[in-house]
């Protein structure tokens, strides 16, 4: 039998692409500064201006999932990193929106066979977040890890089991690999 396990240890040249949610900047700010270090510190350029990480902006949380699974199934990164703030209201607002962007988050993820990485923030209160972000620990760095990580174990992966080939799975790039069978029904295909 074989044991596959991501290491922290960068080799070649891994892209990363982070998505982030612009509402609730002043924390999310705080999670991509924390994300960048621990890239920067294990060898990745996080220079937007570079080749190894890209960084896309959406309005909120709530728009994190579909950016994230259009980036994975362009089978140009070894892993997404969705980072984001969900604060608690006084309306159930909260509730929908935060059960939603993790069950978006994972679809992605598992639609795509990319590691996509749940990095947003579900908290009661701001000062929670800003815990979160960066007063206590910033979390944005061990999103990163995670990140790392699972590249590492999803190339490992892939290098022993091959493309994907006999299983119905197509290679579009490093390490990833995507069913060919339709992951959405469209109305007409129910009737």
């Amino acid at each position: 039998m074989a044991v596959f396990e991501g290491t922290l240890v960068t080799t070649g040249s891994p892209r990363f692409a982070i998505v982030l949610g612009r509402f609730n900047d002043l924390v999310t700010g705080k999670l991509l500064e924390g994300c960048q270090d621990c890239l920067k510190r294990h060898g990745i350029d996080v220079n937007p201006e570079g080749t190894q990480v890209d960084y896309a902006w959406v309005p909120g949380s709530f728009e994190i999932p579909l950016v994230a699974r259009q980036l994975a199934l362009s089978g140009r990164y070894n892993a997404i990193i969705c980072l984001g703030a969900v604060i608690r209201g006084s309306t159930p607002h909260f509730d929908y929106v935060a059960a939603e962007v993790a069950k978006g988050v994972a679809a992605a993820g598992f639609q795509t066979g990319v590691p996509v990485i749940f990095g947003v923030l579900t908290t009661d209160t701001l000062q929670q977040a800003l815990e979160r972000a960066g007063i206590k620990a910033n979390h944005g760095w061990d999103y990163a890890m995670s990140a790392l990580e699972m590249a590492s174990l999803m190339g490992q992966m892939h290098s022993v089991m091959g493309s994907g080939a006999g299983n119905g799975a197509a290679r579009l790039g490093p390490g990833v690999a995507v069913s060919a069978q339709p992951v959405i029904a469209s109305e007409a295909d129910s009737v």
